[in-house]
């Protein structure tokens, strides 16, 4: 993994520096943008996907990272993706519903964290859209996020004394539009890949990787209470479920209250959010789509004492009598601490996914 993470910065720094020289080159003496495969960490899969039509490559991915930490992408340059997604708090913000967008006013979700999205189904909390090259598109445009007009970032990227240079190393071509933007961000989101907790290295048996008696008793209840839907070491089963935070739905902000059930219309689906992935979760409060509990202690008590009944409940959640999962005070404190083994620190630090531009 960190190989792979060094060898990324290499290429990034190179791409950034010669980024003025390259904007000089003819059509002939144009190279081909460097194919670029970082290592898949192998408790979570033999490779990372990426469709034939957005191969990753080392410009590519520098380019992304550029827009990603790019305020002047939002329509009075002060926000850039960055903003909700913070590389140190796990590239979540810390917030609830956060207000950092153009228009001050807070969103209606909470601003989930971005790790591993090379192998997630279904982006946002209701999975509305399929894939990365998709992803970007709403907060660019959204009033209340980036509220950019797609024809004026165009222009400020054309405009930019950078850009159009690296849009011609990174897709040999001159031009510059909307569905390169968007694949460039995606290539830069698909490096955002976290595997390299105490947990991971528990698992792969490598040095660092000790858990104590405490941890591994909480493991042990986290996969009998937890893994069904937190599963596998993405720690999601990416689908979508209602764990019993309200009875009700509204259908105020066109059905947003609904999940899934917004987006596939079916009445089974309403209530339903996507299972998070639970990597770096102490990085991440506050926790659910809405941003509701502030700790993981609150989390638990939730899911012990305060799941409410509606249709589309989780079966999991409905066990006997008793809605919720059974859990005491002290199992509750030793699936935390195992929670805790899933912090990446070198995921919140990795140089190669750090902000590029001068500060």
């Amino acid at each position: 993994m960190r190989s792979a993470a060094c060898l990324l910065s290499v290429c990034l720094l190179v791409t950034f520096l010669f980024a003025g020289c390259e904007g000089q080159l003819t059509d002939a003496a144009a190279p081909q943008p460097i194919t670029f495969i970082p290592e898949a960490p192998a408790n979570l899969a033999a490779s990372i996907p990426q469709p034939s039509h957005n191969p990753l490559t080392a410009e590519g991915i520098a380019l992304g990272r550029m827009l990603f930490y790019d305020t002047g992408l939002s329509a009075n340059g002060q926000v850039s993706c960055a903003s909700c997604h913070q590389q140190d708090k796990a590239f979540s913000d810390g917030q609830a519903l956060t207000q950092l967008g153009v228009s001050g006013k807070a969103l209606l979700r909470h601003a989930p964290s971005l790790a591993n999205l090379a192998w997630m189904e279904g982006l946002f909390w209701d999975g509305g859209v399929k894939n990365l090259e998709s992803v970007s598109f709403g907060p660019l445009t959204h009033p209340d996020e980036m509220g950019q007009d797609l024809n004026k970032l165009l222009l400020y990227l054309k405009q930019h004394p950078v850009y159009p240079a690296q849009f011609r190393s990174a897709f040999n071509t001159d031009s510059i539009t909307t569905p390169l933007v968007f694949r460039a961000l995606a290539q830069f989101q698909r490096t955002l890949i976290s595997a390299d907790s105490r947990y991971d290295r528990y698992m792969r048996q490598e040095s660092g990787g000790e858990l104590t008696s405490l941890e591994l008793k909480g493991m042990a209840l986290f996969r009998a209470n937890c893994g069904s839907c937190h599963a596998t070491d993405f720690f999601t089963d990416n689908q979508y479920h209602n764990n019993g935070l309200g009875s009700s739905f509204s259908e105020e902000h066109e059905q947003l209250a609904f999940g899934r059930g917004r987006i596939t219309h079916a009445s089974q689906d309403i209530g339903k959010y996507k299972t998070p992935t639970l990597r770096n979760i102490t990085l991440t409060a506050p926790y659910m789509h809405d941003g509701r509990f502030n700790t993981l202690q609150e989390v638990l008590a939730h899911y012990t004492s305060g799941v409410k009944p509606s249709p589309s409940l989780a079966t999991q959640l409905q066990q006997g009598e008793k809605l919720g999962i059974a859990l005491t005070q002290e199992e509750q404190q030793k699936i935390i601490a195992f929670m805790h083994t899933l912090t990446d620190e070198h995921f919140t630090s990795n140089p190669a996914l750090v902000n590029p531009w001068p500060r």
